[in-house]
């Protein structure tokens, strides 16, 4: 793995996303774009048309779609009780905690992980990514709402809380017409079509918007806590339970990659919704975002060969 291939794995693949946040963080730092409006828009009405997108075209049979959401729903589920523990262990507040979680738990498979994986390992891999990430925004959209809430609400609360998050229902919608063989009319599929493209850009943007927000009012031991569990041990559990469900060639390479993302930007949106610290989420995505590099660009040299 020399040098030269590890330069130009990363200006191939990762410098693309970088730039397009960039200009996200300067419109953040000169024009004042508000970021939170923007995260709304992407939370209510993007996210959910391109996550319904991705399902009704989605052409993988159904067998390889469940080894994807079973790979992915345990990626986040057992790094999500490792900070919990792990929190435990270093005695974190309540709500520092509950940050921790969130952020180790929930990675950019959206914003970050479906431009890379395009790049990367092409449109095969693209479309087992489409599905992981479906899986990690409905887990994020109602487990991390959950979540979310109980730093200030209660159980049932934040159980209630949960439906009314568009995306549950755009997965609803979207395995409905799926399994009836319903057919939209042309309009809607062209609607949904242009929204759908414009979500991954919004939330390239979004990245860089959210990051000239980013304050270091950091928690040591939750920034490292997190940056340990999405950069290190991400990529671990990704090897282990893409081996766990069978999945080969596009599907290991897009399960991997997914889990070895940076921290969610859809976290900030969920903390300010719940009151959490958001200049600690804030602080962690920063971190992690600028140090991926190091981890996913080796990574992606491993996973082509």
């Amino acid at each position: 793995m020399s040098l030269t291939a590890l330069l130009n794995t990363f200006a191939n693949n990762i410098l693309p996303i970088m730039l397009i946040s960039l200009v996200g963080y300067l419109l953040g730092k000169k024009l004042n774009v508000d970021a939170r409006a923007i995260g709304r828009i992407t939370f209510y009405f993007l996210s959910p048309m391109l996550v319904f997108n991705l399902l009704i075209t989605n052409k993988l049979p159904t067998g390889e779609v469940a080894r994807i959401g079973g790979m992915a729903t345990s990626v986040m589920l057992v790094t999500g009780l490792l900070a919990l523990l792990a929190g435990v262990l270093f005695k974190l507040e309540r709500p520092v905690l509950i940050v921790s979680i969130l952020t180790s738990m929930f990675a950019n498979n959206g914003n970050y992980g479906l431009p890379l994986i395009a790049f990367a390992f092409g449109q095969e891999a693209l479309a087992h990514s489409g599905i992981y990430f479906v899986f990690a925004s409905l887990l994020t959209n109602t487990l991390g709402i959950v979540i979310a809430s109980l730093g200030h609400l209660d159980l049932k609360q934040a159980l209630l809380g949960m439906f009314k998050v568009p995306t549950l229902y755009a997965v609803l919608g979207a395995i409905l017409i799926n399994e009836t063989g319903l057919s939209l009319p042309t309009a809607a599929t062209r609607t949904i079509t242009l929204v759908a493209g414009a979500a991954v850009p919004c939330m390239i943007l979004l990245l860089g918007l959210e990051l000239s927000n980013a304050t270091w009012k950091a928690n040591w031991r939750a920034l490292g806590l997190s940056i340990t569990l999405r950069l290190l041990i991400g990529p671990l559990l990704g090897l282990f339970f893409t081996a766990c469900f069978g999945l080969t060639g596009s599907g290991r390479q897009a399960g991997v990659m997914e889990a070895a993302m940076s921290s969610a930007v859809a976290t900030t949106n969920v903390a300010a919704e719940y009151k959490l610290d958001s200049s600690l989420v804030a602080a962690i995505i920063l971190t992690t975002t600028l140090l991926s590099p190091l981890t996913l660009t080796p990574l992606i040299l491993y996973l082509g060969k």
